[in-house]
């Protein structure tokens, strides 16, 4: 109980220096292209180290679900051109939900599973059958926010490194339009513009496509067993 303790206390002392040093006003498309020049200046003298730098700020941004995700990926994208900006940011992004999905397990998971043992046994048995599935959707489809999924998956009992995998697949489309957007920063006048809606109803046949097979299959199989007997 202690170690959690400590664990929420870190959790809430990092979130409350976020908001103190007003971190978020850092964070915006104006500063962004106010700085991008800098930044790749930057980047061409000390790749290595920026790229690091860049992954640990995204990492604890996510991880910690504050705001700011999707300005740091135009930033990969403007700053390390549209493949490494992808690459760095859908794979941050994905160990930054990791740790929010873990510390969600530490924190919270084994009171959850006890208190509501009963009502939660059926969605344990869902999340086994076709956790990644429904994972996988509901990254492409941009409904839910990204960090109640890290924290509601977090509470049942979805193996880590399955979250890990399938939120980088699920989430790797999305990620390159918004670092391919970061590659013509200077005409960006808001981020709401990116996604269309002809975009995300991509993403939303896309994300239901694996969940709609996968019903489909079970119907015909249990309409030929049906026919069998």
């Amino acid at each position: 109980m202690i170690k959690k303790i400590i664990l929420l206390a870190l959790v809430v002392i990092a979130a409350a220096a976020f908001l103190y040093f007003d971190v978020a006003s850092y964070l915006t498309l104006e500063q962004l292209k106010n700085q991008q020049a800098a930044l790749q200046l930057y980047r061409a003298d000390h790749p290595v180290l920026m790229a690091v730098a860049y992954a640990i700020v995204y990492i604890v941004v996510t991880a910690l679900s504050l705001p700011g995700a999707a300005l740091l990926t135009l930033t990969g994208g403007a700053v390390f051109g549209v493949l490494v900006g992808t690459l760095l940011a859908v794979v941050s992004a994905s160990i930054g939900a990791s740790l929010a999905f873990l510390i969600a397990r530490y924190v919270l998971g084994e009171w959850v599973q006890k208190k509501f043992a009963d009502r939660i046994e059926p969605v344990n048995q869902g999340i086994e059958q076709d956790g990644a599935t429904y994972l996988f959707t509901l990254r492409l489809v941009p409904v839910v926010p990204f960090f109640v999924i890290n924290v509601v998956m977090g509470l049942t009992k979805l193996p880590v490194f399955t979250f890990f995998w399938v939120s980088l697949v699920g989430m790797l489309a999305g990620t390159a339009v918004y670092a391919n957007a970061g590659t013509q920063l200077a005409k960006l006048d808001s981020l709401s513009g990116i996604l269309s809606p002809a975009l995300i109803g991509s993403f939303v046949l896309l994300g239901l496509f694996p969940l709609i097979t996968k019903k489909l299959v079970a119907f015909v199989k249990s309409r030929n067993a049906s026919a069998a007997e």
